[in-house]
């Protein structure tokens, strides 16, 4: 349950058109579910405006779809299960035909928004190709979550013109997110070109010395564009999620 929804309960039980009790009912799930091999935050919704997500990797299939059924029933928004394996999509899809299934992200989406208004554009740009996966982890976090996404692909530092030339559309959104690999360098570029904020993720796409994406983490870390934030390696779901906490305080 969402806090807007916890307020409208309440203005419900204020105004007589539910009973107290009735209101308890629907606020006595606990903040968290024990389900044995895994403590499900079910007021992570409450207190952050999302459900938990469920992060698949190194979960068996079973526990992902239990996972899965629990915040189904207890949250109202949308339900995320990142870094997807085939076998896990694969019953996840059985179990819910409804399921939107992204292979290149990796990404399940369960109950995705689907608000007319979107909450802010955000621009999702790419050095190359190679950086695809997270790219569309990111793009496809930020559309589910109800973004509206403008992809920027393969402008990389390489060839500076590819980014000069779309500089209207980086003016245009209202979060920018900068996914590179190599040496990391788009970040600095972009985040000189515009004042929009600028998240940057790193990616582990490189040669031996960009030591899984090392390289590009230290180089964004110290960008000579001021005000640039850095997400961990190769984690575009962690760069949404941002862009989503900065476009709610903007719509506020």
């Amino acid at each position: 349950m969402r806090p807007e929804e916890v307020r409208q309960l309440l203005e419900k039980v204020r105004s007589g058109e539910i009973e107290v009790s009735d209101a308890l009912d629907q606020l006595q799930y606990l903040p968290v579910q024990d389900l044995g091999f895994a403590r499900v935050d079910t007021h992570r919704e409450l207190r952050q405006g999302i459900p938990e997500a469920i992060y698949a990797e190194n979960k068996t299939a079973d526990q992902v779809v239990a996972i899965a059924r629990e915040l189904l029933r207890k949250t109202t928004g949308p339900v995320l299960i990142t870094r997807t394996s085939a076998e896990v999509a694969k019953l996840v899809l059985s179990e819910w035909s409804d399921a939107a299934y992204n292979s290149v992200a990796r990404l399940i989406v369960l109950r995705p928004e689907t608000e007319s208004s979107p909450l802010g554009l955000v621009a999702v740009v790419s050095a190359g190709t190679s950086d695809s996966r997270v790219a569309e982890e990111a793009a496809a976090v930020a559309d589910a979550l109800g973004m509206k996404i403008e992809r920027i692909d393969d402008v990389g530092v390489a060839g500076v013109h590819r980014v000069l030339a779309v500089q209207d559309r980086l003016h245009a959104a209202d979060v920018v997110i900068v996914v590179a690999g190599m040496e990391g360098a788009l970040a600095s570029l972009v985040g000189g070109l515009t004042g929009k904020p600028v998240i940057a993720v790193p990616t582990s796409v490189g040669y031996g010395a960009a030591f899984d994406g090392l390289a590009a983490l230290l180089a964004m870390l110290n960008s000579c564009a001021a005000g640039v934030v850095v997400t961990n390696i190769d984690n575009g779901f962690g760069a949404a999620v941002f862009a989503l906490r900065m476009l709610r305080q903007k719509s506020d």
